[in-house]
C-alpha cells in the first residue's frame, strides 16, 4: 500500500471513496459539519435514524451522488470524542480498508488523522490502520477476485499546510508497517515452503537489502559448538536445522547489544506426544517469534536506528520420525545443564535456551526473545495480550510502556521461587515440562536458567501471533505482532530511556 500526502479541500477534491470520522456523542465536527452540509443534512438523518451510530469501528459506505466530489464517503464510527486515542485511530483506519475491500477500488482518500489537528502520533495511527488493515494474504489465490484491495491512500491536508514533517512521519510510518507485513507474510507461508532452510534463505535475503549482517550456522556447526537441545528437536524431521544471526551496529562498538531471540519452529506436530488433529494445520506458525525478529532488525535497519541490535534464530522442524528424540530421554544443552524429555511438544524452550545461552557471547544489554511457547498463555489472555516474564524491573516496565504505546498488549505473570519446584527432575538438572499447571510460567522459569546475569525479558505470543476472527486493522491470520512493539522498545532506547 502507498501513502501520498495532498493539500486539498475534500469538499474539492475527487477521489473514488473519501474516509470521514464520527463521533458518537458530538456531530459538531467542523469536517463532519461541512460534508454534512454539502450532502443536503443526510449524515446527521443517518445518525439522528440510527443507522449509523458512530459507535467504535462501525462503517457505512454511501454514494455521494454528485453532491460532494468524492464518488463514496466511508463513514467510521470513532466512539465518544473524550476517548479519541491513537489506537482508536488506528481500529478506525482498518475498519475502513476492510470496509472498502470487495469494492474494486484500488485507492481511497483519508481524513481521519484530522481528529487531532497537529498530532503526529495520530497521524501515524491512521496510516498504520490503513496499512495493516488492509492486508490480505492472497499468494495461492488464483482468481482476482480474491485479490481486491486498497492499493493507494491519500492523506489529505489542508490546501497550504507545511507537510515536511507530516511526510516524514507517513513514510517511517509505511516502513515499519512493511516491516510488519513482511512477517505475516512468513508466518502464513504453508509448512511444506516455509522450513528451516527456508526462513534462513528469506533472512540472507533481508540482510542483504537492508545492510545488516547474517550469518546461518548448519548442523555440522551446532554440534560442533554442542547445541545439542536444538538439535535433538530437530532429530525427527528430514528438514535440516538452521540457526541464524543477524546483526545491525549502528551505535558503535562500545555500545552493548540488545539481543532478541525468537522461536522458529516451522512446523510442530508435537513430535512423539502428537498433537490432536483439530487445529494442526496451523502449527505452521510456530516460527512467529523467529518472523518478529527478522522484521525487527528490517524495520530498525530502514528506519536506520542508532542501535546496535541482534537477531538469533533457532530454526527446526518438529515431527515424529524414526530418530525424533523421545519422552524419557536426557538431553545436554550448549550451556552443559541436562534436561529430561517428558513431553516432545515442549520444543519451543529446547531450542530457546541454547540460543539463550548463544546470546551472552554478545555481553548483552538485554535479552528479549518472543516465542509462540505454551497452549497455557492461550487459556491465560487468549489473543487480546503477550504474555510476559522477566527478571529485571526497569526492562520489563521499559516493554510495558512501549506496548500502551502502540497497542500491543502484555500481561506480565510472576516468576516466583517456588514455580521451580514443577521442573525438577529425578535424574537431570530439570524437566523440559512441568504439567498442566502454570504451563506458561513454567515455560518461563526453565528459559531463566539459561540467559545468565543477563537482563532478559520473555514474551509468550502463543495466543496474539495468529487470530481467527478479524480484527480493525489485525485481519484473520497472522498479526505480526512484535515488531511494533520491539521498535518503540528500542526508539526509548536510542533516546537514552
Amino acid at each position: 500500500m502507498k501513502f501520498q500526502i495532498t493539500g486539498a479541500d475534500p469538499l474539492k477534491h475527487p477521489c473514488k471513496a473519501l474516509i470521514l470520522g464520527c463521533f458518537e456523542d458530538d456531530v459538531t465536527d467542523p469536517l463532519f459539519t461541512r460534508i454534512n452540509k454539502a450532502m443536503g443534512g443526510y449524515l446527521e438523518t443517518l445518525c439522528r435514524q440510527e443507522e449509523f451510530s458512530g459507535k467504535p469501528n462501525k462503517t457505512r459506505v454511501i454514494h455521494t451522488l454528485g453532491k460532494i466530489p468524492a464518488e463514496r464517503l466511508v463513514m467510521v464510527g470513532m466512539g465518544k470524542k473524550r476517548d479519541l486515542s491513537q489506537d482508536r485511530i488506528r481500529q478506525g483506519a482498518g475498519s475502513a480498508m476492510q470496509a472498502l475491500r470487495g469494492t474494486g477500488l484500488k485507492g481511497c482518500a483519508t481524513l481521519l488523522h484530522r481528529l487531532g489537528e497537529g498530532d503526529n502520533g495520530i497521524l501515524k495511527a491512521a496510516v498504520e490502520g490503513a496499512a495493516l488493515g488492509g492486508y490480505s494474504f492472497s499468494r495461492y489465490k488464483t482468481k482476482t477476485e480474491d485479490k481486491n484491495g486498497i492499493e493507494e491512500v491519500e492523506v489529505l491536508f489542508p490546501p497550504g499546510s507545511s507537510v515536511e514533517i507530516a511526510q516524514r512521519v507517513v513514510a517511517d510510518t509505511q516502513t515499519l508497517c512493511e516491516a510488519v507485513l513482511f512477517v505475516r507474510d512468513l508466518v502464513s507461508q504453508p509448512g511444506n515452503v516455509s522450513t528451516p532452510i527456508y526462513l534462513a534463505e528469506k533472512a540472507m535475503e533481508m540482510s542483504a537489502d537492508y545492510g545488516i549482517s547474517c550469518q546461518v550456522m548448519e548442523r555440522e556447526e551446532m554440534e560442533r559448538i554442542g547445541m545439542e537441545a536444538l538439535l535433538a528437536v530437530a532429530k525427527g524431521s528430514r528438514q535440516p536445522p538452521r540457526f541464524i544471526i543477524l546483526e545491525y551496529m549502528a551505535a558503535g562498538g562500545k555500545v552493548r547489544p540488545t539481543v532478541l531471540v525468537g522461536k522458529g519452529i516451522t512446523f510442530d506436530s508435537g513430535g512423539i506426544s502428537l498433537k490432536p488433529r483439530e487445529g494442526m494445520e496451523k502449527m505452521k506458525d510456530d516460527m512467529a517469534g523467529g518472523a518478529a525478529v527478522m522484521g525487527t532488525l528490517m524495520a530498525a535497519a530502514a528506519l536506520k536506528l542508532p542501535v546496535n541490535l541482534v537477531g538469533l534464530i533457532p530454526a527446526a522442524e518438529n515431527l515424529p520420525g524414526g530418530e525424533a528424540y523421545k519422552p524419557g530421554d536426557v538431553v545436554k544443552s550448549m550451556s552443559g545443564q541436562t534436561i529430561e524429555i517428558v513431553n516432545t511438544d515442549a520444543e519451543g524452550r529446547m531450542v530457546l535456551c541454547d540460543a539463550l545461552h548463544y546470546a551472552q557471547r554478545y555481553r548483552p544489554a538485554a535479552i528479549i526473545d518472543l516465542a509462540t511457547l505454551t497452549g497455557a498463555c492461550v487459556v491465560a489472555l487468549g489473543s487480546v495480550a503477550s504474555g510476559m516474564m522477566g527478571n529485571d524491573e526497569g526492562l520489563k516496565k521499559a516493554i510495558r510502556d512501549a506496548a500502551d504505546k502502540c497497542g500491543e498488549r502484555v500481561w506480565e505473570l510472576p516468576l516466583w521461587e517456588e514455580y521451580g519446584e514443577l521442573m525438577k527432575s529425578d535424574i537431570a538438572d530439570m524437566k523440559n515440562a512441568g504439567g498442566p499447571e502454570a504451563g506458561t510460567i513454567s515455560a518461563a522459569w526453565f528459559l531463566q536458567n539459561y540467559v545468565g546475569k543477563s537482563k532478559w525479558v520473555h514474551l509468550d505470543i502463543a495466543g496474539t501471533a495468529w487470530i481467527e476472527k478479524d480484527r480493525p486493522y489485525m485481519p484473520k491470520g497472522a498479526t505480526g505482532i512484535g515488531v511494533r512493539l520491539l521498535v518503540e522498545y528500542l526508539q526509548g532506547v536510542a533516546k537514552g530511556r
